[in-house]
């Protein structure tokens, strides 16, 4: 029976240390991403993207690029989109000096009106040239019985 509370709290240790950790970790990105005397620079070679037409209904990704051309590295520290029909990814760790990055955002037509489309997807980096980046995707969501003829 002595065992069991032993068992016990143990586990418990390992559960808080566990979380700890990774809120450590967050923090770290976090302050990196603050400290401004060690900012960087981007370039976006993708600033926005044209899809073109889509029939309504489908789903397609688009791609972000962007380019350290600092000396430190450059964070993504928050990737976003203004609309819940869109879902970003990106690279989340450090984009060291001369690399790439990449966002992506997954689009769904699904509950778009047809006609022109515009969505905003916003990126917080650690840049000396702003920290909040707009980037843009735009195209056209096409009615099915139009796409199929």
């Amino acid at each position: 029976m002595k065992l069991f509370p032993l068992v016990t709290i143990t586990l418990l240790f390992f559960a808080i240390f566990a979380c700890s950790t990774h809120h450590k970790e967050a923090n770290t990105d976090m302050k990196a991403a603050l400290d401004t005397a060690h900012y960087t620079t981007v370039k976006w070679l993708d600033s926005t993207v044209q899809f073109g037409g889509i029939p309504k209904g489908e789903h397609i990704t688009v791609r972000f690029r962007c380019k350290n051309t600092g000396n430190e590295p450059l964070i993504l520290v928050n990737v976003r989109s203004e609309c819940g029909c869109t879902v970003t990814s990106y690279t989340e760790h450090p984009i060291m000096p001369g690399s790439e990055g990449l966002i992506e955002a997954a689009f769904n037509s699904e509950h778009v009106p047809v006609g022109n489309v515009r969505k905003t997807v916003i990126a917080n980096t650690n840049t000396k040239n702003g920290t909040e980046h707009y980037l843009f995707f735009e195209g056209q969501v096409i009615a099915d019985s139009v796409a199929n003829h």
